[in-house]
């Protein structure tokens, strides 16, 4: 076992400053192509509609202090159907030009305007390394290490985790190896949309046996901080122009996978200290592609 895993195993102190920082984060507000991140983990439901999968959360990668990021993002067709599809700076706390149109919109106090206001909402989507436990649609995927790209309530279920309502209830920190806990992924299909309400963390569990299988699994992870990155996100300037185009109607061929990932602008590190680059796309944007933007707010 290296040093650092045994740092890792012995901190106690870790899941004090994740349940920090789940405080500050909580007062702050399918398509398969050759473009696909294959780093991605993405649920599939049955014929029936529901979805299953086991999967562990994983802690940091070494080098970082947490084992999820954030990013908020917009998506939506301007009036004369073209796409603004950009991660916002708001994630990182800087003005952004559609949460500033949102607002003078919202300010008007016309309801069409709110509105429209409404449907250019922005959208909040956490990244984490996710260890695939059982993933019975996808078998070949069990036991190997994938990035994982989930909403609020998944979000909602860590956070009850980490601090249970109840005293009888003990707190868990769902990102540690040996004293986290399996998290059984249930979605069912409910007026249209996908609900996550019946998933649920299993018991305390270690993840494998011995330190030496975590140690393996652990330098598999990815790097999480570039989605957090400056370099990775266009600047205001840039975003205000492709807002104008979109609202004139400008026509434009940028790809739709760009909303999951950092641009492929810049190279992505990951945890062996090597580099990968995500490949984008010249199609055209595919409208199907946004009717599972609901879906993944999971």
């Amino acid at each position: 076992m290296s040093s650092a895993l045994e740092a890792l195993k012995k901190s106690k102190s870790n899941f004090d400053i994740l349940t920090k920082k789940l405080e500050k984060t909580i007062d702050q507000p399918e398509k398969k192509n050759k473009y696909q991140d294959d780093r991605l983990w993405k649920p599939e439901l049955d014929k029936s509609g529901n979805g299953y999968a086991v999967l562990r959360f994983l802690p940091a990668v070494e080098g970082e202090d947490m084992p999820w990021q954030r990013v908020w993002n917009h998506a939506f067709q301007g009036p004369g159907g073209q796409w603004y599809i950009e991660n916002s700076l708001t994630t990182l706390n800087k003005k952004d030009p559609v949460s500033e149109e949102n607002t003078r919109l919202w300010n008007t106090g016309i309801e069409a305007d709110k509105e429209i206001a409404r449907k250019r909402k922005r959208k909040l989507s956490y990244y984490s390394n996710i260890f695939v436990v059982s993933d019975p649609k996808h078998p070949e995927n069990e036991g190997k290490v994938f990035l994982f790209k989930f909403g609020k309530k998944i979000f909602d279920k860590i956070t009850e985790a980490m601090n249970p309502a109840f005293e009888d209830e003990k707190a868990v920190n769902p990102f540690d190896f040996w004293e986290g806990a399996n998290f059984k992924l249930k979605i069912r299909k409910v007026d249209g949309y996908w609900n996550y309400d019946k998933s649920e963390f299993e018991a305390i569990s270690k993840l494998k046996d011995t330190d030496e299988e975590i140690q393996k699994i652990w330098t598999t992870q990815h790097a999480l901080k570039p989605f957090i990155d400056p370099s990775n996100f266009k600047s205001y300037e840039e975003l205000k122009e492709k807002l104008n185009k979109t609202l004139t109607g400008t026509r434009s061929t940028e790809s739709v996978e760009d909303i999951d990932l950092p641009p492929a602008r810049n190279s992505i590190p990951v945890s062996n200290g090597s580099v990968e680059k995500v490949e984008s796309s010249n199609e055209s944007d595919d409208l199907s592609y946004f009717s599972k933007l609901a879906e993944d707010d999971s």
